[in-house]
């Protein structure tokens, strides 16, 4: 293994052991994107009891349990960032949550019943957020000044394995399930987990393992430049949270809106679950797009500032609810609509999430001290966790006596939509006093 007290390689070149990290990152995306995607139906469809018979919940239980399940995986992140900044490192840590992360795969697999779903996503949760934020940061510790020009170009691969593999997934995984059953579809993404681990473990002896920051990491986060830095940016993960309320539907609410849709492409019918495929694809269309024709077109109009780019995003998401709401109108009236209309949808959450993620990552990157920078993706990791722990509680608050929701169809989309809107509204002079902090 190499020494732990040793700095980034300070030679030209790409470091050794990268693309043991890549590679780890493509199967291990492909396993939570595929186990993720199928979830939603999973749950209302396959589950069975203890003796064998149905057990399945109704859409609106699912949704309630699906966005605790994503609360808690995006939590873990915390636990992660303390084990690997304060105590392990990221390569122990990484490791050490991957195995975890393997057995819930491995629960999930073997079980239908509600006890192996809330074992296995138990697992998931701290296995999937423990390692979320050690792995990107354990890439940038491969590089030093001597090549620090490809680290771009690595983040650039390392972005696009994230995506690639999470569309495949999103694909090869709703047919998994529909044709050999849910020990097959949990089976697969599982395989590719432990193939996942399997990789980044062999290039163990490659990898410049920085040492965990042990008292000198406790005494950054209660210095004076960790509160002020948690002071920033605390109440805008705040604000951001209300967009991941919206956005992480697209995997619940959205599924059984497809499912009602004429699904028809080239002569082909697509499952409901499948159409979640097109988020990443549409994500990585759309980043070119958004930094070098949006951005550069709005910045004639306005001065773009970060806040200003995430509150465009939380606008249009607000706006792509309406256009939900809008579906669930015409569906109510009788109309045919085709899949293209939630496609479009997604195209406009995709946008969306360019200019409320992309930014928030920089922005806490770089406001970060170096120390804490892990931690502070961790803390923007929160973010994600608190909005779909209030759409859980929402859905939790609007179930029935028999599991229906109180609020459904149009009204359901148009209560997010409005919830998104006076978040924009309280967003906007938040906004300005950020501007003016930074400028005084």
């Amino acid at each position: 293994m190499v020494d732990v007290r040793r700095t980034p390689h300070e030679r030209a070149g790409y470091p050794p052991g990268l693309a043991n990290i890549v590679v780890n990152e493509a199967a291990e995306r492909f396993s939570y994107a595929g186990m993720h995607a199928v979830l939603f139906v999973y749950m209302t469809q396959h589950l069975v009891a203890a003796s064998g018979a149905p057990d399945a919940l109704t859409p609106g239980e699912a949704s309630a349990w699906f966005h605790a399940f994503a609360a808690a995986v995006y939590f873990f992140p915390l636990l992660g960032s303390v084990l690997s900044d304060a105590l392990l490192g990221k390569y122990r840590t990484i490791y050490a949550l991957s195995l975890v992360y393997c057995c819930g795969h491995l629960a999930l697999a073997l079980s239908s019943t509600r006890t192996g779903l809330a074992l296995g996503l138990g697992l998931v949760a701290i296995g999937a957020g423990g390692i979320k934020p050690c792995v990107s940061a354990h890439l940038g510790d491969q590089f030093g000044q001597a090549n620090k020009g490809l680290l771009e170009r690595v983040y650039g691969v390392f972005y696009l394995a994230i995506q690639v593999g999470g569309a495949a997934s999103a694909l090869a995984t709703p047919w998994l399930l529909a044709h050999h059953g849910p020990h097959v579809a949990f089976a697969v993404p599982g395989l590719l987990m432990l193939l996942a681990t399997l990789v980044f473990r062999a290039g163990r002896g490659s990898y410049v393992h920085v040492p965990p920051g042990g008292w000198a990491f406790l005494r950054e986060l209660c210095g004076r430049e960790g509160l002020r830095c948690i002071g920033r940016l605390a109440p805008l993960y705040g604000f951001v949270s209300l967009f991941w309320a919206l956005a992480g539907q697209t995997g619940s609410s959205w599924i059984p809106q497809a499912a009602r849709l004429d699904r028809e492409v080239l002569g082909l019918e697509v499952l409901p679950a499948q159409v979640q495929a097109v988020a990443p694809i549409f994500t990585l269309v759309m980043i070119p797009v958004v930094t070098y024709g949006i951005y550069p077109a709005l910045g004639k109009i306005i001065e773009l500032t970060a806040v200003r780019r995430i509150g465009l995003g939380m606008a249009v998401m607000a706006g792509v609810f309406g256009l939900g709401a809008w579906i669930e109108a015409g569906l109510a009236r009788g109309l045919a609509l085709g899949i293209g209309w939630q496609l479009l949808a997604h195209l406009l959450a995709a946008t969306a999430e360019i200019f409320v993620a992309v930014t928030c990552i920089e922005l806490s990157y770089t406001t970060a001290p170096p120390r804490m920078k892990a931690l502070v993706m961790a803390l923007f990791a929160l973010s994600v966790s608190l909005g779909n722990a209030f759409t859980s509680a929402v859905n939790f608050a609007l179930l029935r006596d028999d599991g229906a929701l109180r609020l459904a169809g149009e009204d359901y989309y148009l209560f997010f939509a409005g919830v998104m809107a006076l978040g924009l509204a309280l967003f906007v002079p938040f906004a300005r006093w950020f501007e003016a902090r930074d400028r005084g």
